[in-house]
């Protein structure tokens, strides 16, 4: 494990087994959903006197069990993690001091909090996971017994303890002799033996009679795709008020499962979903109950009213967390997941789906139970769960939605690149199909068709925010340039084609976005790839220039008219940008050619002497939606610097 230096060589042997054996595991999210479980396995290495030591390799911390690799495990001194066990008290912090003092790899990551336990149990591997059929089980007020007789013999049944020291503490003073498994009520599973694959057929054995017992074949399926119903602007609304709750942006995301729609459209889901979450450590997705309907502000004061209930119980002084709920059944939307980012979205919305599965199941085996809200707290507003915030970091655009036009090739594709890099979800239209491949992040949509086309647009709006809750900000780059014609000479068809281009699409896209744009958290923003044109236009480029300039009309008047809906609508002004579909080889030599100019003197004929790229706008594009909160109505000239425009 790790590179020069390592103090430590675990059996590689054990090592491949432990982590052939988690992926295992962790591939199917019916036992380990997103980060969850954890595994471990005993060995002995050598330390670097040479002297032989009692290993026990632990999944570290954050690492995905479905695809964990060696590097995932922390080799840690078995006696040490046993001296720990006698102490009778030792807090988070202190713990996680000792775990790292215990690993033989400075490297290797922070061991799971459940090192303790894993070092106890007997048997050369342990496997834990939070299984929905174990979790539905013990979800429910019942004895232990109730719990052996689906299980059948050597299962010991404890209940819940907040993981960490507690739990390992109760387990280590608990007769373990004859069981080769324990169920943690309202928590989860450890399976335990010497051989890694029987270990794992018995856990899976265990899982299988619970769900046997719970009549569920499949937990966690989404069901069909449905139609999502309801206005967009209904959604953007509520993640407006969503993300004034939070006090930041928000994505939101109407869910297209059946499973989850009709689920949230049941007449008794206040009563089905108010009952707390499957697992302690759902609440960090979900937090511990949805909202049913749309009143965010009365969520958010009882959720503050919760935290104020419980926060003497918290170990040291609590930063609270935002009061916005996560996930929102209303009878008109259907079920909606909110989140910072895409990848939140997905795992509130599988954390959400499965947690549906546990409460019915657990209703038809008699009642589900959830946690006390107390025990709830006591996971959401951890000591460890709370150090993460100091290290957390947004990107600049964070939660926020934009949609891009001629997003499959220069100055679009450039700024809907940027905009994903800063962190936002990004829906892009364009002709080509090769927009559908302009980027492989959850965060991207690539609409095929035409820009001029009312459907094509509507389209791109319903993604917008039907997928991740609104639009922030529009960027208009799609363009087309005639080829050079004299004013004499101009076609009709070219005429009519660079209008409907140029100025009837982006009328067409300001006037669908805006009902959704205006309900932007922050505000929208609009800019408009212009062009030098408007101001100083050549000969040769009438359809061009006349139609990029009624553009720039249309953009001031939309700054005017928005100006009282918080929308900052502005314009950037390239010229000479030739990484871009407009200039085709043919054409940029006879621009050249027009100018007397070789082909390198044209690109770069401004004061500045440099070459204009795609990037070099989509640099000042997206600064224009990050920066400049009193500017609206510019123009910035992104073109080297040109004497006729100066």
């Amino acid at each position: 494990m790790g590179g020069d230096g390592v103090s430590a060589s675990p059996s590689p042997d054990a090592l491949a087994d432990i982590v052939r054996i988690s992926r295992a595991l962790g591939s199917d999210p019916a036992y380990v959903l997103h980060g969850g479980g954890n595994t471990s396995i005993k060995t002995t290495g050598v330390d670097v006197t040479g002297e032989p030591v009692e290993l026990v390799l632990v999944k570290g911390s954050g690492w995905n069990l479905g695809t964990i690799q060696a590097a995932g495990f922390a080799p840690l001194r078995r006696a040490r993690l046993h001296d720990l066990l006698q102490l009778e008290q030792l807090d988070d912090a202190a713990m996680v001091n000792e775990l790292r003092q215990a690993s033989l790899d400075a490297s290797a990551p922070i061991a799971s909090i459940e090192a303790l336990l894993h070092a106890y149990l007997p048997g050369r591997v342990v496997l834990h996971s939070h299984a929905d059929a174990i979790v539905a089980l013990t979800n429910r007020d019942v004895a232990a017994s109730d719990i052996t007789d689906v299980l059948g013999e050597r299962v010991l049944v404890l209940p819940y303890v907040k993981p960490g020291f507690g739990l390992a503490r109760l387990v280590a003073r608990t007769d373990v002799s004859g069981v080769d498994a324990v169920v943690l009520s309202n928590h989860g599973l450890f399976t335990f033996g010497d051989d890694p694959d029987a270990t794992l057929a018995r856990h899976r054995d265990l899982v299988d009679r619970a769900s046997a017992a719970a009549g569920v074949s499949a937990w966690g399926d989404p069901g069909p795709v449905v139609d999502r119903s309801g206005a967009v602007e209904a959604v953007a609304g509520l993640r407006q008020d969503l993300s004034c709750a939070a006090g930041r942006p928000m994505l939101v995301r109407q869910s297209a499962s059946s499973r989850a729609d009709g689920f949230a459209r049941r007449p008794e889901v206040a009563a089905l979903a108010g009952r707390g979450t499957a697992t302690p450590e759902h609440v960090l997705y979900t937090k511990r109950e949805p909202l049913v309907g749309r009143d965010v502000a009365a969520y958010a004061t009882r959720y503050r009213e919760y935290v104020a209930r419980h926060r003497p119980r918290a170990e040291t002084e609590i930063t609270e967390l935002d009061p916005a709920p996560r996930v929102v059944f209303d009878p008109a939307l259907g079920c909606l997941f909110a989140g910072e980012s895409v990848t939140d979205l997905q795992v509130t919305a599988d954390v959400a789906i499965h947690t549906m599965d546990v409460i019915d199941a657990a209703d038809r085996l008699g009642g589900y139970r959830s946690l006390d809200e107390s025990d709830t707290f006591d996971i959401e507003y951890w000591s460890l769960e709370q150090a993460k915030l100091a290290g957390r970091t947004r990107r600049p655009l964070t939660g926020e939605v934009a949609i891009v036009t001629g997003a499959a090739s220069g100055i679009g594709r450039a700024v809907a690149e940027q905009l994903i890099a800063d962190g936002a979800a990004v829906v892009g239209i364009d002709l080509s199909a090769a927009v559908t491949s302009v980027s492989s992040a959850d965060a991207w949509r690539g609409i095929v068709g035409d820009v001029s086309d009312p459907a094509v647009l509507d389209t791109a709006v319903d993604a917008a925010v039907r997928e991740f809750g609104g639009v922030d900000i529009v960027v208009i780059a799609a363009g087309i340039f005639p080829p050079s014609q004299a004013i004499a000479e101009v076609a009709d068809d070219a005429w009519d084609r660079a209008l409907r281009v140029n100025v009837t699409a982006p009328m067409r896209l300001l006037r669908a976005v805006h009902p959704v744009l205006a309900r932007s958290p922050r505000g929208g923003r609009v800019v408009l790839v212009s062009t030098k044109n408007v101001a100083a236009p050549g000969p040769g480029a009438a359809a061009y220039s006349a139609s990029k300039t009624a553009a720039a009309q249309l953009a001031r008047v939309a700054a005017l008219e928005w100006a009282a809906d918080r929308i900052r609508v502005n314009q950037v002004e390239p010229d000479a940008v030739f990484d871009t579909a407009i200039w085709t080889p043919e054409l940029l030599e006879a621009r050249a050619a027009h100018y007397g100019l070789t082909v390198a003197e044209y690109r770069t004929r401004n004061l500045l002497g440099i070459e204009v790229r795609s990037a070099t706008v989509a640099e000042a594009v997206v600064a224009l939606c990050t920066s400049f909160p009193a500017t609206t109505g510019a123009h910035v000239s992104v073109d080297g610097g040109n004497d006729r425009v100066i």
